[in-house]
């Protein structure tokens, strides 16, 4: 029954799963390509300079979910709490995204 209910939640990045998707692609062939550069032996700091591209695009990844959370999650648990005049689904909204940015700055 949960995974019935679960399929049918649409994710704060639902619209823009393919962008994501591809981006993903994208950083898992630049991690082939260090493996590769490490492989072949390449200079060091070419290695470290991929290895940075890498963590860059990561870093927008994961910032681009964590607005389509706030955007979409946070701000529909807020409405939610407005209609029902129970703030914990938005409290709990909001502490998942402070400990999601909480593991982003470690």
């Amino acid at each position: 029954m949960t995974t019935e209910i679960e399929a049918l939640v649409q994710r704060g990045y639902t619209a823009d799963k393919d962008a994501y998707l591809r981006r993903l692609k994208r950083i898992e062939g630049q991690v082939r390509g260090i493996a590769r550069m490490v492989d072949e032996d390449k200079y060091c700091i070419d290695i470290l300079t991929q290895v940075a591209a890498i963590n860059k695009a990561l870093h927008a990844v994961s910032i681009g979910l964590l607005e389509e959370h706030i955007a979409h999650c946070v701000v529909g648990a807020a409405h939610e709490s407005t209609q029902s005049g129970d703030s914990a689904a938005v409290d709990a909204k909001v502490k998942e995204a402070t400990d999601a940015i909480s593991r982003l700055l470690r």
